[in-house]
Formats: structure tokens, sequence, C-alpha cells
């Protein structure tokens, strides 16, 4: 089977950047996904109109008001601040999810360098909120509520946490690179019959679903940081 032909692959060794690309596919992509995102922004940035808006800005205004207030009801009012975290971590993974569906692109969470990096994202800042909301008494939350039990409590807390991280790692690299492969055998065998066409929108939602569930994930540690120990 021939390996797919990646466009910016190619432009990056018209440049002079062809073993960079080659060594880092999923740097280059998600500078893509990245630069996606920015241009995006400012381009809808500058058409919003809070007096009158259009169906398409009452669209999302009303989703993203939708999204937010799950997210309150996972994470209490406290946690709205995270919106802007939650928000993009969403975004960054599903448009790095779908962007393998393309021809010529590659989808940079197939690369368990970019799984392990938003899952770092995640279990630093669910530390950091944790700090933020209880300061010194949040080692509270790795000691349990029974002072003589603490030499037991604090290793297994210690490794429950370090094993979010290669939970969330492993889950989306394994499920977005087994889509990945199954969309190449498909495309091999029979893409001149346009047989993977109807498989696109099972891959589109599974997509959808792991950024979900991703971000879900990190909602739910977010506000275990928020509570107190018990």
């Amino acid at each position: 089977m021939k390996e797919p032909i990646l466009f910016l692959m190619a432009l990056f060794q018209k440049v002079g950047l062809g073993e960079f690309a080659e060594h880092y596919p999923q740097v280059v992509y998600s500078w893509l996904v990245m630069l996606i995102l920015i241009l995006g922004t400012l381009l809808v940035r500058g058409k919003i109109n809070p007096f009158n808006p259009s169906r398409l800005q009452s669209f999302f205004e009303t989703l993203i008001e939708g999204i937010e207030n799950f997210m309150v009801d996972v994470m209490g009012e406290e946690g709205r601040f995270a919106f802007p975290i939650i928000a993009t971590l969403f975004l960054y993974i599903f448009l790095c999810n779908i962007l393998g569906l393309m021809p010529g692109m590659y989808s940079p969470t197939a690369n368990i360098n970019t799984t392990l990096s938003c899952a770092l994202v995640s279990f630093v800042m669910t530390h950091v909120i944790g700090l933020k909301f209880h300061g010194v008494k949040y080692i509270k939350h790795f000691t349990g509520p029974i002072p003589w039990l603490i030499p037991l409590f604090f290793p297994i807390e210690v490794i429950g946490h370090c094993a979010r991280v290669l939970s969330l790692t492993f889950r989306l690299f394994g499920n977005i690179m087994a889509e990945d492969l199954v969309l190449a055998i498909l495309m091999f065998l029979a893409g001149a019959y346009l047989a993977p066409l109807p498989m696109m929108f099972l891959f589109i939602f599974a997509d959808f679903v792991q950024a979900f569930i991703f971000t879900l994930l990190t909602m739910m540690y977010f506000a275990g940081a928020i509570e107190e120990a018990h």
C-alpha cells in the first residue's frame, strides 16, 4: 500500500524544510490547525453584531451558551472561568481529528506526541486550578481523610492522577490512529468506487465523540480539583 501524499509535506520540501516536516508531521499539521483557529477567530470577531445578530450568529451563540451551561452543570458555577480552556481543547482536538479525513492531510492526534501534549495540558491545569482554589490545602486531595493512612493514600492518589495522563493519551491516539488506518485501507481497496464515502459520516461523528470525551474527562478532573477534599 502506497503512502498517501501529504500536501504540506510537499510544500515544506520546496522551501527546504522537508526533513523537518518528514520527522515531525504532527507539528506541521498542528500549526495548520492553530492557523485555522486563529484566522477563523479574527474573521468572525469583525462580523459580530451584539445589537442585530444574524441568524448564523444567533445559532452559534445558542450553541456556545449550551456548551457553557453543560460545563457549568458538570463543574459548578465556580468552574465557569475554565470555559475558554475547555472550548479551546475541544475545538483543537476536533479539528485535528477530522483533518485526516481530507485528502492530502494528516491527523495530528494520530501521533501519540500530540495526544500526550493535550493530556499534559489537562493534567497541569487540573493542579493549577486545585492550587488556585485551595492553596497549600490542596495536598489534602492526596492524603485521604485519615491521617495514619496517608502513607497508603498518597502513593495511590499520585498513581491515579498520573494514570489520567496515560488514559487521555492512549484513548485519543488509539481511536484516531485506528480510524486513519481503516480509511487508508478502504481508499486502497475500493477508493475508485467511493466506498469510503459513507464511512466519512461515521468517522466525523467518532471524531466529535473523541473530542467530547477528552474535554468531558478534563471537566471532571477540574471539578474534582475545585471541590473540597473529603
